[in-house]
């Protein structure tokens, strides 16, 4: 199996875990909708119209903007991990550019599919091809999040500048599979740069 064959079954795997999970949540859970599993470790449903994290852009032109903003930087993607697949590049950054990729095609398919799929989830479960149609059309779905981790939840000390008394969650975001796959792949190939990018370090010192 060649690298790049390995890098589409990677995306593949993470592509089919992340839609499995977020079919599951839309089709078992109402919105907010909630299964503790340990206190820092909670399946929240919730739905967003934008980026990583619950991030949004507002508007119908911002949400279609995000939309084909994605599909372009996939594309983008996809053609670097070709390359670096033919050029040899080592397997830990062909790993991780194939988990950034898988997470921004998970992200799209909820954004341009979703909308036509299934029906709202607000105070009930949605339906999938529900006979009225989906809640909205091609390119403006919302993306699943589930994942939340209160991991520390308390309140800033009364002495505390600005937020003091007020509430403190951390980490407060709700994401999904495809969010977290965006974020380690990204966090790796910072942490492993100068193993990835050998040649280019080499140069920076000669230079």
């Amino acid at each position: 199996m060649s690298k790049f064959q390995k890098s589409l079954l990677i995306v593949f795997i993470i592509l089919l875990i992340d839609q499995a999970l977020k079919i599951w949540i839309k089709t078992n859970m109402m919105l907010g909708q909630e299964y503790r599993v340990f206190d820092w470790f909670i399946i929240h449903f919730v739905e967003n119209n934008g980026m990583a994290f619950g991030m949004e852009l507002d508007g119908k032109y911002g949400k279609l903007f995000l939309s084909v903003f994605r599909i372009l930087a996939v594309g983008g993607i996809g053609w670097y991990l070709y390359s670096i697949c033919k050029k040899g590049a080592p397997m830990g950054l062909i790993v991780c550019v194939s988990m950034v990729m898988a997470g921004a095609i998970g992200n799209i398919i909820d954004s341009a599919f979703y909308g036509m799929l299934f029906d709202a989830s607000y105070g009930r479960v949605a339906s999938f091809l529900p006979e009225g149609g989906g809640y909205a059309p091609f390119l403006h779905g919302k993306v699943v999040d589930m994942f939340y981790f209160p991991i520390i939840d308390g309140y800033y000390p009364d002495w505390f500048p600005w937020v003091g008394g007020n509430r403190f969650i951390f980490f407060r975001p709700v994401f999904n599979i495809a969010d977290a796959s965006i974020s380690v792949g990204i966090i790796l190939i910072l942490i492993f740069q100068k193993r990835f990018f050998p040649e280019e370090y080499k140069k920076a010192a000669k230079e």
